[in-house]
């Protein structure tokens, strides 16, 4: 069984090798003398410190790191031959001395800077405000459907005890002109008894004018007006009988008349929605 062992770097040459014979049943052991090689490192005079060893082992000059196989790097301790840049073509005026202190003419320089970041800014917050009117304008109502969102109507045109039919938003729209005799009748009406307790009051905001939705509330179908049991209208489709009120009075409908949104503009015109 031979060994041997070797040390890299400045001790490659001292090296040592054994060889060792072991005896088998087939061969016998044979002595063989063990080869030593045996050389002593030369003596040092002085102690090993950072700076002897910097004065011995590093050369005068560009030093050289020597690492693996044919494998060289260099250390520089210095960096004097590098040529800085020269940003003088880009510097202000008032920071073009290096030797001098930029302090006086900050308050300047940073108002320039204060003041594109403002414009800027304001720029950007009003293209936002543009964009974001423009895309909730784009969900509102087209101009032909706010022209029939609202619906005026002239008074005049409709005699008294006499019921004006128009259509708005797709619905029939009932406007009455109710008689004296008719708004007493209603005043009088004792509103637990109705199915939907509602005092013509609530119902009328001017007591000559009722203004209503033509649609029964049972299954949708257009009351007749100035019919039924109780003279307001009547709905031949089930048989639901309303007074000049638009409550319901007889039949399946569950509801009184809906009304709608109005106002009196004027003595003389109604707008309704």
């Amino acid at each position: 069984m031979l060994s041997s062992v070797s040390k890299i770097g400045a001790f490659a040459p001292f090296a040592s090798a054994t060889c060792q014979n072991v005896a088998t049943q087939l061969r016998p052991a044979v002595y063989v003398a063990q080869s030593v090689i045996n050389e002593k490192l030369p003596e040092r005079s002085e102690k090993l410190t950072s700076q002897s060893m910097s004065t011995a082992m590093l050369p005068k000059g560009l030093t050289k790191v020597t690492s693996g196989i044919h494998s060289t790097s260099q250390v520089r301790f210095a960096h004097t031959d590098y040529q800085v840049p020269d940003f003088s073509n880009y510097r202000k005026d008032s920071t073009a001395n290096p030797y001098q202190t930029a302090e006086p003419s900050a308050p300047n320089r940073k108002s320039f800077s204060y003041l594109f970041a403002g414009g800027g800014a304001v720029v950007a917050a009003y293209t936002a405000k543009v964009l974001v009117q423009e895309f909730v304008g784009s969900m509102n109502a087209s101009a032909d459907v706010l022209a029939l969102a609202k619906i005026e109507v002239n008074l005049n045109e409709i005699p008294e005890g006499k019921n004006l039919v128009m259509k708005w938003r797709g619905k029939p729209l009932f406007v009455r002109h109710r008689t004296q005799e008719e708004i007493d009748t209603e005043l009088a009406v004792d509103v637990a008894s109705l199915r939907d307790p509602q005092h013509d009051t609530e119902r009328a905001t001017k007591p000559d004018w009722l203004v209503l939705i033509g649609v029964c509330t049972h299954l949708g179908c257009v009351p007749i007006a100035n019919s039924g049991d109780y003279g307001g209208y009547y709905c031949p489709c089930h048989g639901s009988h309303y007074d000049a009120s638009g409550r319901i009075r007889k039949g399946p409908a569950p509801l009184n008349l809906e009304v709608p949104e109005h106002s009196f503009v004027s003595e003389d015109l109604l707008v309704v929605g």
